[in-house]
């Protein structure tokens, strides 16, 4: 993870709540890592909740203190206006959280902010009730050209895009999603829809994890690092999480990488 994040900038972590559920209820230590998220953990009513939330928390600061080689409790984690996490006092890096069902995904970046989201492949959201609300005019008649099947991945592909940008900006679900537009590039990325070929200044990708989930990221890294973004399939930019860019932990019935 350090190596990663030194060459990289960025990297993305996966996992389950489940494969960390003996350390969330073993841990002697669960409090003084938690920190002021303890409040919330402990108001939490639900115990299934509860340990997810635990969970989460454990996980990012592990995935930050691998990274940044500090202790995990040692790390400090607050959260801005809108309720993007961030590590109090390590300005050069920014963390970014998202879960579903069991997964749980974090990013991690020293160039520039970030912003992950994870939605299962199974979800089939309304594209007549949700369009005015998650897409463009032109995305909403790209989409509706589209048969029923490929048009619910799209706007699921499209929902986690936006929730993971806005995520970066630090804005949430407090922006709302048809004010941000998106296209591909003569490339066959996809990129902001105001934004000039080759002028990107922000590089989204979308995972197909397992077979399971889509994973949505985006970033702002360095001039160096954007322009040298790869052309990406259609319809997602990732077919996979490459294991260079990735440490993992495998879910069941699947070949994810191990932990080193």
């Amino acid at each position: 993870m350090h190596d990663r994040l030194a060459g990289q900038g960025h990297a993305l972590v996966h996992t389950t709540w489940g494969q960390w559920l003996a350390a969330a209820l073993l841990d002697p230590g669960l409090r003084s890592l938690l920190g002021r998220d303890w409040p919330r953990y402990r108001q939490t009513a639900a115990p299934a909740g509860r340990l997810r939330f635990a969970v989460s928390r454990m996980v990012l600061k592990h995935t930050a203190a691998a990274a940044l080689q500090v202790p995990a409790d040692a790390l400090d984690l607050a959260y801005r206006p809108g309720g993007r996490p961030h590590l109090r006092g390590l300005a050069e890096a920014e963390v970014s959280l998202a879960h579903t069902d069991e997964l749980i995904v974090v990013g991690i970046s020293r160039s520039g902010p970030i912003g992950v989201d994870a939605e299962p492949v199974t979800r089939r959201p309304s594209f007549e009730l949700l369009h005015p609300y998650v897409c463009t005019p032109d995305e909403a008649a790209e989409l509706a050209a589209l048969g029923e099947d490929e048009r619910a991945l799209r706007l699921l592909h499209l929902w986690t895009l936006k929730e993971a940008y806005t995520k970066a900006l630090g804005h949430g679900m407090r922006r709302r999603f048809s004010a941000v537009g998106f296209r591909r590039d003569e490339q066959g990325r996809t990129v902001l829809a105001g934004e000039p070929d080759g002028a990107a200044r922000w590089i989204l990708a979308t995972h197909l994890l397992h077979g399971r989930y889509l994973v949505s990221s985006a970033r702002r890294p360095p001039r160096e690092i954007e322009t040298a973004s790869r052309p990406a399939p259609y319809p997602l930019e990732e077919t996979g999480l490459p294991p260079a860019a990735t440490l993992g932990w495998q879910l069941p019935g699947s070949s994810g990488a191990q932990p080193t």
